[in-house]
């Protein structure tokens, strides 16, 4: 994975129980357990980003953040991909996770950048 060729990527996510979770201001969500995409982007130090977003240890920044660090909640592949944040997401199938999760500056209408696909 070359950082600089990529300027967006999607975490595939696995919850294993279901969970009730505060994401910051945005605020309380349910989670079904299951598989969840995440669409992100990193127009600067894209391996920095997908690497902190890895980490178990980190200040909760982003919302993505908030899930990521929950208890049986585990970041299973990471796609990097060339394609625009938002175009990317909206062409990701699934149904949206919780309104407003990593859209929050989001400019091309998406309601989440969280997508939940079942098991």
């Amino acid at each position: 994975m070359r950082g600089p060729d990529f300027t967006s990527y999607q975490l595939h996510i696995a919850v294993r129980e279901p969970l009730r979770l505060a994401v910051g201001r945005l605020g309380n969500f349910e989670f079904p357990a299951g598989r969840y995409v995440y669409t992100g982007s990193a127009r600067r130090n894209f391996r920095a980003r997908v690497q902190r977003h890895l980490r178990q240890v980190k200040t909760l920044r982003w919302h993505i953040d908030y899930l990521l660090a929950a208890p049986g909640v585990e970041v299973v592949a990471v796609m990097p991909s060339n394609a625009p944040e938002c175009e990317l997401n909206q062409v990701t199938g699934g149904r949206i996770a919780a309104v407003g999760f990593g859209a929050s500056d989001c400019r091309r209408g998406c309601v989440s950048h969280l997508k939940y696909l079942g098991w």
